[in-house]
């Protein structure tokens, strides 16, 4: 077969051509990172890819959650150890009260200073994470107790047990940390529903100036049932804190194992692209300086 310029010229054309698309491949993979910058590269790749991306951009989802999930138990844990020490300050009131030789003077400061006790628990009801809530249950747009001293489950203030008006104050608030794994967030206010019945109570006992020694030892022995209580809520408060941070590192294990699997399957081996990089370029220099002498610039060199 006859072999002419036109087909040296042309073969060489398409191999120089193939060679700047290889040499441009593997530069781009050097500059990017990656093994694919677009679908055609490798669709499986690609799908593959996707797939991870979703996993890590979950994960991370998640973690967020995890933020807010620790936003409500530590505001719920803070507002509940001001509630302790309030019924604690209560209590050493009562107990200095209980002597009998309080004087009308002194039972007023003593009642006064049980009423912004009692206004200060009921603020810590109304305890606010952003805009939400925390003792409202799912109904977070709105305050545990009204402006009237009126808790928002309750039919009748005054009224010792616990009457469905608004159910939704008393749900739980669950956050999703995992898929299909929800963790509650809020405790319910029933508990200070209960602590507001005490001063109530202890209030009233005050206002009656024949109240015997019997009153008070009723008086101290509710509110250190309320505290007992608050202890209690506390304790499930701080179970649900422990496991949260259990998940918490769970899903920093989970993330290093999404974002290593998404890095296998797309990040280039940087070595391994340079050395192919450079081989390349020898191989394309070489390529050239053969071309230069294939290609004959001119007829007279061409006849010469």
């Amino acid at each position: 077969m006859r072999v002419t310029q036109s087909m040296l010229s042309n073969n060489m054309l398409r191999n120089l051509s193939n060679s700047y698309n290889k040499l441009g491949k593997l530069q781009e993979q050097v500059y990017t990172g990656k093994k694919v910058n677009r679908p055609s590269d490798d669709p499986v790749t690609v799908m593959k890819g996707m797939g991870y991306r979703m996993e890590v951009d979950k994960v991370a989802q998640f973690q967020r959650n995890m933020g807010e999930v620790h936003n409500w138990l530590d505001n719920t844990d803070d507002a509940l150890d001001k509630v302790g020490s309030a019924l604690k300050r209560a209590n050493e009131l009562v107990v200095s009260g209980s002597t009998g030789t309080m004087t009308k003077e002194d039972r007023e400061k003593l009642q006064s200073e049980l009423k912004q006790l009692q206004e200060q628990v009921r603020d810590l009801a109304n305890t606010k994470v952003g805009n939400k809530y925390i003792f409202s249950g799912t109904k977070t747009n709105s305050p545990l107790v009204d402006e009237n001293g009126k808790f928002g489950f309750m039919d009748d203030s005054t009224s010792p047990s616990i009457l469905d008006r608004d159910s939704s104050y008393l749900n739980d608030v669950e956050i999703e940390v995992f898929s299909g794994i929800t963790l509650k967030v809020n405790t319910s206010g029933e508990v200070f529903k209960e602590i507001d019945l005490v001063f109530d109570n202890v209030l009233k006992m005050l206002d009656d100036d024949s109240d015997s020694r019997e009153q008070f030892d009723v008086a101290i022995g509710e509110i250190a049932d309320q505290l007992d209580k608050v202890l209690e809520v506390r304790a499930d408060l701080g179970a649900r804190q422990n496991r949260a941070e259990m998940m918490e590192d769970r899903l920093s294990t989970l993330e290093i194992s999404a974002k290593k699997q998404m890095s296998d399957n797309e990040d280039v081996d940087m070595e391994k692209a340079i050395t192919e990089m450079i081989t390349e370029e020898s191989i394309h220099r070489a390529a050239l300086s053969v071309g230069a002498r294939i290609i004959q610039p001119s007829l007279v060199d061409f006849l010469r």
